[in-house]
């Protein structure tokens, strides 16, 4: 489905500014299907065969309702011809109402045409269609909600709203459902829904608000001074006719997210519209997540720490140990245990179970080459990018690029000889390429890497197949020396 810009970059010679206040309109106006109980299409007129058509090219459908187009309409069109109140409220420029309802797909539909009005003429057209198949009861939340839709629409109308300012996000902005207050042109609660008088009650208030000054009953229950005055002040400012964001707010353990909309239909002060959002839950379960991370964190950092103090037993041990052998062997294994401390060592410091190999790499590869053996004088560099990878694949790739790459430093060079070895990476959307060359003597005659009883190469071996479902191919590089070449798959992970 094409997206709003989309349809109007292709179909209308609408500006820039026009279009971004018909998306400010679009990432508001499920508050006005909700409170209206009406589906909402919002429509441009468009050149058509036989003179002007209007395009549908965005649909809204309200949670408070049954829809009226249980269909699709985004991107239809229809001739004036067949909907001259679109074009009424083009040419008039006011809100056009069908007094007779009419029948859409065997449902009665009555429809209210609004222009959207920018920069002083109308730019667009939001029809607001109700089903009227299920009566309703007019209930003082229904009158409530009604009543702020029709002032909100007719701000629409006028071109004072939605505002220029940056738009909550409709993700986490209160919605009519979450709780409401409708205020008079002095500040008095006129109506406040179930919903946002059980999240006053939360927040300390005992009684009904009807009546009541909203912007101190507020400020009263509001502990810190500073948020206390500054979302006074926000409420203040609405029924002023000032637009502002919404706020969150703690107060007695609860956590709020309060926003005030000035209601100024034809210029004239009527009140505010408080939407009132109970987050209490959610910021727990946040703080929760963020609790975990931290503890999460701290193992690895913790693992860290153990892996070097083994590290660091065991290069006291090779220190006092007079057999040579033993001594290689003891050196080996300080170098793969600093390989796995490295590792949680980068997820020590990482909100995400993911490791970024680049960064990782560039530690471990020269730490390499200052433990080969003396007489090795080549040097170790990184081509490409490896991205990022879940923590298990990545202790397990460092410790197969630790083997691979001591192997060359070990047997690839003759005593002295200077020389290069590349740890090149390649990745794509389905796998990471990884070569390990090196320009040395090259294979031995008759090697098999199968059948090697090298310790570090049975340690590849066994973590390419356990770990990283993949293989090793050893061969000869083009002007010589060996490569080792390995791929990853990705897509199932």
């Amino acid at each position: 489905m094409s997206t709003l810009s989309e349809l109007l970059a292709a179909h209308t010679p609408l500006p820039g500014d026009a279009v971004e206040h018909l998306q400010r309109v679009v990432a508001e106006w499920q508050l006005l299907a909700d409170m209206s109980f009406a589906d909402f299409l919002l429509w441009v007129p468009v050149p058509g065969d036989d003179g002007e058509d209007f395009l549908c090219v965005a649909q809204a459908r309200p949670t408070t309702a049954p829809t009226a187009h249980a269909e699709d309409m985004v991107a239809r069109r229809t001739p004036v011809a067949g909907n001259a109140q679109l074009r009424r409220a083009v040419v008039e420029g006011r809100i056009c109402r069908d007094e007779d309802p009419r029948w859409h797909l065997e449902v009665p539909v009555r429809t209210e045409t609004i222009p959207v009005r920018h920069g002083g003429r109308v730019v667009a057209v939001l029809s607001r269609d109700t089903n009227l198949a299920m009566p309703r009861v007019p209930s003082p939340l229904e009158i409530a909600y009604l009543g702020s839709a029709s002032d909100l629409c007719q701000m629409v109308a006028d071109g004072t709203f939605p505002p220029r300012a940056e738009v909550a996000g409709a993700d986490t902005s209160p919605r009519a459902g979450d709780g409401l207050i409708r205020l008079d042109a002095h500040g008095l609660v006129a109506y406040a829904s179930p919903n946002a008088l059980s999240a006053y009650h939360r927040m300390g208030h005992a009684s009904d608000l009807v009546g009541l000054v909203l912007h101190e009953a507020t400020r009263a229950l509001v502990l810190d001074p500073f948020d206390a005055a500054e979302i006074a002040e926000r409420i203040g400012s609405a029924l002023d006719g000032r637009h502002s964001q919404r706020m969150e707010v703690r107060a007695r353990g609860a956590v709020m997210l309060v926003r005030a909309l000035p209601l100024r239909p034809r210029g004239d002060a009527a009140g505010a519209l408080v939407l009132v959002r109970d987050v209490t839950d959610l910021r727990r379960l946040d703080q929760a997540l963020l609790s975990k991370d931290a503890t999460i964190r701290e193992i690895h950092h913790r693992v860290k720490n153990n892996l070097q103090t083994v590290a660091a037993l065991l290069r006291l041990q090779a220190r006092r140990t007079a057999i040579p052998e033993a001594r290689r062997a003891l050196a080996e294994s300080v170098r793969r245990v600093d390989s796995i401390a490295l590792v949680h060592e980068s997820l020590s410091a990482s909100v995400a179970e993911l490791v970024d190999l680049d960064e990782l790499v560039d530690r471990v590869l020269p730490a390499i080459g200052d433990g080969a053996t003396a007489e090795a004088r080549a040097k170790v560099r990184r081509d490409g990018t490896f991205g990022t990878l879940p923590a298990a694949l990545a202790t397990a790739l460092v410790l197969v690029l630790t083997e691979l790459v001591h192997n060359a430093l070990a047997h690839a060079y003759e005593p002295g000889q200077v020389g290069e070895v590349v740890v090149a990476a390649r990745r794509s959307g389905r796998g990471l390429d990884v070569t390990v060359s090196d320009d040395g003597r090259g294979l031995p005659a008759g090697f098999d890497a199968e059948t090697s009883d090298g310790l570090g190469l049975q340690i590849v071996r066994t973590l390419l197949t356990s770990e990283l479902d993949s293989e090793l191919l050893l061969r000869a590089r083009a002007g010589g020396g060996t490569e080792a070449v390995l791929r990853l798959p990705l897509v199932a992970r």
